[in-house]
């Protein structure tokens, strides 16, 4: 327990020098006609289309046939099952960001399904009404007042900010899946969760592509207004007090946080 502190220390660390170093190059790139969320738009599109190749030529074709091969209810177990590895970051979050109520729920979404639904692969908490709220590290950031940071594209991760960005270096080393000993099995499953995740894009990536818009700024645009969104609504429910929703339909899946990016 010693030395998993002392890493997790190193690599929330590590995750503040980074973000310090991407805070100084964006102020060192800012220009009049910067856009003020966006002062690395030359360097953010870059990688932007970097990641646009890849996907065009790999993700997207192995998505599409991923999609036309499997079927749907193996799908929907693929999805499950990685949407409950993610419950147990999410509790830890919730956690340190005194949220016992999200905390609780999220750890029990994470039991239930890894002894009753096969490892996850079936979702019986969602059946039981266990709510789930989906939080990263960037989200715990936010909570305790970290300011966003310019707009920053990763390679391969898409879009972020400085703040979610440097989290991110925090999410990838609290996953459970890095925690699988077994190289060949990781990487299968980090290549699983890839292609099921784009897969389920692949209409809305459509629509997009179809519309005729500058996807840059789209993304760009969505993405800060949905994160901020997210952060705002953490930091108004206070400590601990969950997010009053009622005990509808809509409870059962409480995504006022959601973890995509």
């Amino acid at each position: 327990m010693t030395n998993y502190t002392h890493k997790t220390h190193k690599t929330v660390a590590k995750a503040m020098a980074l973000a310090a170093l991407l805070s100084l190059a964006a102020g060192c790139a800012t220009g009049p006609d910067a856009n003020p969320r966006d002062p690395l738009e030359p360097f953010n599109r870059g990688v932007y289309k970097f990641n646009d190749t890849l996907d065009t030529a790999v993700l997207k074709p192995v998505a599409t046939a991923y999609e036309k091969v499997t079927p749907s209810p193996v799908r929907t177990g693929v999805g499950n099952f990685f949407g409950n590895l993610g419950d147990l970051w999410s509790s830890v979050n919730a956690g340190l960001q005194l949220r016992p109520r999200e905390a609780v729920e999220n750890l029990m979404r994470f039991s239930v399904n890894s002894v009753f639904g096969l490892a996850g692969v079936f979702d019986i908490a969602t059946e039981m009404r266990i709510p789930r709220t989906q939080l990263d590290f960037g989200h715990t950031l936010g909570r305790w007042g970290t300011p966003a940071g310019p707009y920053l594209v990763l390679p391969l991760f898409g879009p972020s900010s400085v703040r979610d960005g440097a989290a991110s270096f925090v999410d990838v080393h609290g996953d459970p899946v890095a925690g699988v000993d077994h190289r060949a099995t990781r990487n299968s499953l980090y290549a699983l969760r890839v292609v099921d995740g784009r897969a389920r894009l692949l209409r809305a990536s459509s629509m997009l592509d179809d519309s005729g818009m500058d996807k840059y700024s789209f993304i760009r645009d969505a993405y800060l207004s949905r994160r901020q969104g997210q952060i705002d609504d953490i930091v108004d429910k206070g400590i601990g007090i969950g997010d009053g929703a009622t005990d509808d339909a809509d409870d059962t899946n409480r995504n006022d946080s959601t973890g995509t990016r």
